[in-house]
């Protein structure tokens, strides 16, 4: 029998287009213009456009490079939970002493007024997803004094906050700095807390898609019994997560001298970050496009240097995209 003839048990499977960030990136590198630009771009890229290792992430490559390649325990590697828990929470904070925080390794990735009405409407005991720094898409991150306030009401109203923390170390290049959301609400308010973590954007590890799980509670107890708990999730999900991104940043975090490094190198991106952005508000500035300009303008040069949320129309950004578009593609995710 011809099997193009025969039936086939997948006929019910209908095609599914793909997804438009990803094919996006797929033309934007099969495009050979020298001048293109990527405004949907979700890695750092250095001067020439090129993937940028940093260098205390190649110094621990060097260190791990004859590490095995046996199984992780369930949770994770250890030096790099310990780590990184204390990375974020600090070292000297009450709940990481005091053994309260349950974690796991895992696999990553407005306006006041509002928010806080959301947050006095909100029933009790609800679960709330806060960025803690560099918001995506809006680039509006809450004051330290703001972030008081926003803690005060979760506490009043006993809301649980989950934080999504994939940018700590890039909005400020400081990144305790970063984390002063975290770690207010779990130190100074002691609230019980749940934080997504990545180190993706912080250390470049985009590919090894490496992050953390972690929870504060009340007791030691209630600790355990939460990591008990993620030991059996992962368990029938994944069996156990991958190592090496796990290595990479346990080596970065437990040597002094590639942790210094690192921070040296956040402060590369950072800074040259926010430095592209005052580039392109000063050159869209110069642009004789005023009809559009009160809108599309509106980066927001004060907010998080990662992100902005331009107020505009789709037809004021065909027009703007479309006119040296024979001179350099521009691909944008946001059309």
């Amino acid at each position: 029998m011809n099997p193009s003839t025969s039936p086939s048990i997948f006929s019910s499977i209908t095609y599914i287009p793909p997804d438009a960030i990803f094919e996006l990136t797929k033309k934007y590198n099969a495009d050979q213009n020298a001048l293109k630009v990527n405004l949907g771009q979700g890695t750092y890229k250095d001067e020439n456009g090129h993937p940028w290792i940093l260098p205390a992430v190649h110094t621990a490559k060097e260190k791990i490079k004859d590490s095995n390649h046996e199984y992780l325990p369930i949770l994770g590697l250890l030096p790099f939970r310990t780590l990184a828990t204390k990375l974020v929470f600090g070292s000297s904070a009450a709940a990481v002493r005091e053994k309260r925080v349950s974690s796991c390794q895992a696999l990553s990735g407005t306006d006041m007024a509002s928010l806080l009405n959301t947050l006095n409407e909100a029933a009790p005991k609800s679960i709330l997803v806060l960025h803690a720094s560099a918001h995506n898409p809006s680039g509006w991150d809450p004051s330290p004094e703001q972030w008081e306030v926003i803690g005060k009401i979760m506490k009043e109203r006993q809301l649980f906050p989950i934080f999504d923390a994939a940018y700590l170390g890039i909005t400020s290049s400081d990144y305790a700095e970063d984390a002063f959301a975290i770690r207010y609400f779990a130190e100074e308010l002691s609230l019980e807390v749940a934080v997504c973590l990545s180190f993706a954007k912080s250390m470049g590890l985009y590919g090894e898609r490496i992050g953390l799980c972690a929870f504060v509670s009340h007791s030691t107890t209630a600790a355990v019994a939460v990591e008990s708990a993620l030991a059996q999730l992962i368990r029938v999900e994944i069996s156990n997560p991958p190592a090496f991104g796990a290595r990479i940043v346990a080596a970065v975090l437990e040597d002094e001298s590639i942790a210094a490094e690192w921070s040296r190198n956040l402060v590369t991106m950072s800074s040259r970050i926010a430095e592209m952005r005052r580039r392109l508000f000063k050159e869209l500035d110069q642009l004789a496009y005023n009809e559009a300009k009160g809108d599309v303008l509106h980066l927001g040069i004060e907010s998080a240097p990662s992100f902005s949320f331009a107020r505009s129309y789709p037809t004021q950004f065909e027009t703007f995209f479309s006119v040296h578009t024979d001179q350099f593609p521009i691909y944008d995710d946001s059309m």
